[in-house]
């Protein structure tokens, strides 16, 4: 619909789609007027009008009626939604002088239209009570908009190129965001990119665990470009040691950290929600001890591989699953596998490396390397108020570079470049390598284009710093094998002497209750003998061929007869007591070595 000028009607024909005369009202009708007009010798003030006839009696002539519905609402296009492929209209109006747009779904005037006015009237249009019956049937009476577009109800890379956020479309296309109209705007902005960069990119400098967090917020945009998978970091420390400004200045990147940032005190399907609402950003969770301790592993199951959980209309049909692409930055007082064991789950490897534990924690100042000359509580003061005053800029300035220059840089050829500096050798390692490496490129990208006044280098030697840090701790072979070396050492210790007893012994030891196994002495040092069970309930929740692979390649199987040596690896002995029975034969202390220098 064309916008009224030169003081003209634009006019919403209702039946004949005949454009009316300028100076004459076809009725009933309806018209926008977005300055006072006068048709037929009649100013019309500003307004959205139902022009129409009322009939007094059947010999009586009938008699022209006007009703003035709203502020001037205009039906921009129809808009066609990219994920599930719904119909709606875009609207626009003028509040206090601000241009207001907003996508309304078609199936919203199945009824009353109520819904529709409740949106509208939350957004500022000023609606005449008496005529509000009127609404619904002038949206209605757009039945073909020669314009369409495209809308998305997740922010993020649209299929058409554009990035799409909820109050800015980024890129040159016609593309809208979708919501009910009550959702909170999460990618505000206030001060100035120069303010930002002053106040907090600053002081920045000098600590990995900032300059990583300011890194990983930026990354969101990159995944889809480079290919790689979601995830996170979750940065571990005692309360009060700076972990959750560095969260703060993350969220910064993109809102307003009071807003922006979530937490952890979620459902499943809560913080599903949470990482679509931030789809190619960031997904700030703080304080991993609010989250259920029974489903904290799947949650970062969740987060990582970036698809919801299944459900189904009232006719038992798929709905359109929740979809995102995110690195989380979490944090918490305890690590991932910990916070699960409060459950009593074991942890689970996949998760572990889905959501990598970063030492923010014991560093020269706790969570920070250099404090600029001030004390840690100085700091950490000076940047919590400058992130309050300043934020929102760096992200959506990004993607635009990204945008305007798209053939300036060859990004998979710059992820190469800086993932071989990322040194692993086991494809676990180096899938949370991947992760470090595109949080590197993310900095140095900005700080080429003049985004971060941060020397070139600083951001992939920090990420490199805080990876090789992981990689001491965790080593670089398998992941499943160290839960399981772990499991079956700590089994040990537990029951050494409670539920183990002496194969040599002339008689059964009948104080032993729930039966592990045997011990043997071997040059004043125990060789554990597991039996299947004791062997499954160490290392629960992966199975014996698992579990046997896992010692093999520790070499922790001390002994075993020959014929078993390719398959069951066990080794037969005469139990006290009369009888035999085999055994898988661990040296502990090989357990421990892989353990420790893996761990």
């Amino acid at each position: 619909m064309t916008k009224a000028k030169d003081k003209k009607a634009d006019l919403s024909l209702v039946g004949d789609p005949k454009a009316p005369e300028p100076d004459k009202l076809e009725r009933p009708r309806f018209a926008v007027y977005d300055e006072d007009t006068p048709v037929e010798g009649k100013v019309y003030r500003a307004g959205t009008w139902y022009h129409a006839v009322k009939n007094s009696g059947p010999d009586e002539k009938p008699v022209p009626v006007d009703h003035w519905i709203c502020t001037p609402l205009h039906v921009e296009a129809e808009t066609v939604n990219s994920e599930d492929g719904s119909i709606g209209r875009l609207l626009s109006f003028q509040y206090r002088g601000r241009r207001i747009e907003w996508v309304m779904p078609m199936e919203l005037l199945a009824g009353k239209g109520d819904e529709v006015m409740r949106a509208l009237m939350r957004q500022g249009l000023n609606i005449e009570y008496h005529q509000r019956r009127h609404l619904a049937p002038y949206l209605s009476s757009h039945h073909e908009p020669e314009r369409v577009i495209a809308t998305t109800t997740k922010p993020g890379w649209h299929e058409s190129g554009v990035f799409v956020l909820p109050s800015r479309v980024i890129g040159a296309g016609d593309v809208r965001y979708q919501d009910s109209g009550r959702a909170v705007n999460l990618y505000t902005t206030k001060g100035t990119p120069a303010t930002w960069q002053a106040e907090v990119a600053t002081y920045c400098l000098g600590n990995p665990v900032l300059i990583l967090s300011v890194c990983c917020a930026l990354a969101g945009p990159l995944l889809a470009k480079v290919g790689v998978n979601g995830g996170g970091v979750h940065l571990v420390g005692d309360s009060s040691s700076g972990k959750s400004l560095a969260q703060l200045i993350a969220a910064s990147v993109w809102g307003n950290p009071g807003t922006f940032a979530a937490s952890w005190d979620v459902s499943k399907g809560g913080v599903e929600i949470e990482a679509a609402s931030r789809n190619d950003t960031v997904l700030i969770l703080d304080e991993i001890k609010r989250a259920d301790p029974k489903r904290v592993q799947e949650m970062a199951y969740a987060i990582a591989n970036g698809v919801g959980k299944s459900t189904m209309t009232r006719e038992r049909e798929g709905r359109a699953k929740l979809t995102w692409r995110v690195l989380a930055l979490s944090s918490g007082e305890r690590s991932l596998s910990e916070h699960a064991a409060m459950a009593g789950n074991g942890a689970h490897a996949g998760a572990e490396l889905r959501l990598v534990d970063v030492n923010a924690g014991t560093r020269p100042f706790r969570a920070f390397d250099n404090v600029h000359g001030m004390t840690g509580q100085e700091f950490h003061r000076r940047l919590t108020d400058a992130v309050s005053q300043h934020y929102g800029h760096l992200g959506p300035t990004f993607v635009e570079h990204l945008l305007e220059h798209p053939g300036q840089v060859d990004l998979l050829e710059e992820f190469r470049q800086v993932r071989e500096t990322f040194r692993t050798e086991s494809s676990q390692a180096g899938r949370v390598a991947d992760r470090f490496a595109i949080m590197a490129l993310a900095g140095e990208q900005a700080i080429a284009r003049k985004l971060l006044q941060w020397p070139a280098g600083a951001a992939a030697d920090a990420c490199r710093q805080l990876f090789s840090e992981w990689l001491a701790r965790m080593g670089d072979g398998n992941a499943e094998d160290r839960q399981i070396l772990r499991g079956i050492a700590d089994f040990i210790a537990l029951h050494a002497d409670s539920r183990f007893s002496d194969v040599r012994a002339e008689h059964a030891n009948i104080t032993v209750r729930d039966r592990a196994g045997y011990y043997e002495l071997n040059d004043d040092k125990r060789l554990y003998l597991f039996n299947v069970p004791a062997l499954l309930e160490a290392a629960a929740g992966f199975g014996k061929e698992r579990i046997i692979r896992a010692l093999v390649a520790a070499n922790a199987l001390a002994k075993m007869d020959e014929e078993t040596k390719g398959s069951r690896r066990t080794k037969k002995y005469r139990t006290p007591g009369g009888g035999s029975s085999r055994f898988y034969v661990i040296d502990p202390d090989l357990l421990e070595n892989d353990v420790e220098g893996q761990a």
